[in-house]
């Protein structure tokens, strides 16, 4: 996949619908993905991390407005309403919830991607990333440093958040210290071995604050490790 390709994620559960949008976006040289699991939505959300969201309202177990106010606690990632509830009411109460625009059912193809791509242009650059990483039901959000998990949101110091980010990037292989040290370096002018033992230390102590204990195992002698 192109480094540049932008990744939509469709949540509806309308097979033929959801099908029907796969199949155009594909054909804009989109990279997609349709939800599986109507019950964990977040999971499949954080393992893809979408540039942009199509969600239906009325799906299984949990409706749009609860998911589109799950995606809006952890990233600002566009969300497009789709739903043939396209009263007043439904409208606002869906922007009401953080999503950027709303498209009723039945939709033309043509004019559900060029408000895509609007909402795309509008967002992003082409060299954009989503800055959002998952681990264990965690979702670190690299853009503003924060960690949610369970319900929880904590924010991270800056030295913290790169540690984390570094570790996620290349979860189950080891980051040596050295590495860690080279990514501090872009945040202090100065970073010795036991200023990053500080930070290591610091980072363990907030995670075990919301409950992910054992999240950080150390390598002795070689570096730090976030297993798969």
């Amino acid at each position: 996949m192109e480094e540049n390709m932008y990744r939509l994620l469709i949540i509806e559960d309308d097979l033929g619908i959801a099908s029907a949008v796969e199949k155009q976006a594909l054909s804009w040289d989109f990279s997609v993905k349709c939800v599986e699991n109507f019950r964990d939505v977040m999971k499949e959300f954080a393992g893809f991390a979408p540039h942009l969201v199509l969600l239906d309202l009325a799906l299984p177990f949990y409706n749009g407005y609860h998911w589109c106010s799950e995606i809006r606690k952890v990233s600002k990632v566009p969300v497009i309403i789709l739903s043939s509830a396209s009263d007043n009411m439904n409208i606002v109460m869906a922007m009401n919830m953080g999503a950027d625009d709303f498209i009723a059912k039945p939709f033309d193809g043509n004019v559900l991607m060029a408000k895509i791509q609007a909402l795309l242009r509008r967002t992003y650059d082409f060299t954009a990333a989503v800055p959002l990483l998952e681990h264990r039901g965690a979702l670190f959000n690299k853009e503003d440093g924060s960690l949610t998990y369970e319900g929880q949101k904590i924010s991270l110091t800056k030295n913290e958040a790169r540690i984390l980010s570094a570790l996620l990037e290349n979860k189950g292989k080891t980051v040596s210290r050295e590495k860690l040290m080279e990514r501090l370096w872009e945040t202090d002018s100065f970073v010795d071995e036991n200023t990053l033992t500080v930070n290591v230390n610091r980072l363990r102590r907030r995670l075990n604050e919301v409950g992910l204990t054992d999240f950080i195992t150390t390598r002795f002698g070689e570096g730090y490790l976030i297993s798969e």
